[in-house]
């Protein structure tokens, strides 16, 4: 991978030798030798057009809230979609950039007295990175308020997907099974409320969560989906796994399905520990443990 060829391109900003740790919500990670920040989708497509022609490994990156990275080094470019951050409220219709921040944007709505996505008041990722999990909380998700999206497809064209094509089930969606597209923007439709209620409801759910939730230390929230009927942090209970560590990594003692960084977790103290709860899960009770999360190798 070519550096200076890279800036040559002028897509935007690159950063060199960036600390991860700056770029994920667990605070792990080793050193990214390169990181993108695109001016334009325009720019964006010139520069995956680079990539893909020198077949070189790259990454989309939102907030780093859901991301693990277990080496020391990671060779790829990474790319931020900051700049993709536009936002346009039209009735009860928001249409906003994969850059734009999704407590900020639930914060917005509630401002222009719109309800619907108070659900993601508390989930500290982007627009584009939320719609790829189909983040969610509180029994609702992405895929009941978003309508469409603009997406760039493998061929590097700009094409819009409606909600019917997006396959969005529980804590996944189309574009986590087709990684070559990337999310551009997202269109979301929303109801009337009133500022006031929506914010109560807001600063009730903040409250709940600052009980439930060890929101003290860097993490990436739930590590595991829960299986049907049940409840990945009850499981975790009671194989004893409450206050495990490894290295730097500890199973919260507050809720069993959050692992924590308890001071200089490396990627791979919280891969090892997601394993062996997986194992230890498996063995137990001959459930399979979806993890939330992604390792970035």
């Amino acid at each position: 991978m070519d550096i200076k060829e890279i800036k040559k391109l002028k897509v935007g900003e690159v950063l060199e030798d960036i600390n991860l740790k700056q770029y994920t919500t667990y605070k792990a990670g080793g050193i990214g030798k390169v990181l993108v920040i695109p001016n334009s989708i325009n720019d964006l497509v010139k520069l995956l057009n680079y990539i893909k022609e020198n077949k070189l490994k790259y990454k989309i990156l939102g907030f780093g809230s859901n991301l693990i990275f277990t080496n020391e080094v990671y060779d790829g470019i990474l790319i931020k979609l900051d700049k993709l951050n536009d936002v346009k409220i039209e009735g009860t219709k928001i249409t906003v950039g994969a850059g734009y921040s999704l407590i900020k944007l639930s914060l917005l709505a509630a401002k222009n007295d719109l309800a619907g996505l108070e659900f993601a008041s508390g989930i500290p990722g982007t627009v584009g990175g939320a719609v790829f999990m189909n983040a969610g909380a509180y029994k609702s998700d992405m895929g009941y308020i978003v309508t469409e999206i603009k997406v760039l497809t493998p061929d590097l064209e700009v094409k819009t997907m409606y909600n019917n094509e997006l396959d969005f089930h529980y804590r996944t969606s189309f574009l986590q099974k087709n990684r070559d597209y990337v999310c551009l923007e997202a269109t979301l439709v929303l109801y009337k409320g009133k500022k006031e209620a929506i914010m109560n409801v807001i600063r009730d759910r903040k409250l709940r969560r600052l009980e439930s939730q060890p929101l003290e230390y860097p993490s990436a929230g739930s590590v595991f989906r829960n299986p049907e009927g049940d409840f990945a942090g009850r499981l975790i209970e009671e194989i004893g796994y409450k206050g495990k560590q490894i290295g730097g990594a500890m199973v919260s003692t507050k809720h069993a399905n959050f692992i924590i960084n308890v001071g200089g977790a490396t990627g791979k103290d919280i891969k090892k520990l997601i394993t062996d709860i997986q194992e230890k899960i498996k063995k137990e009770y001959n459930i399979e443990l979806k993890v939330e999360q992604e390792f970035v190798e």
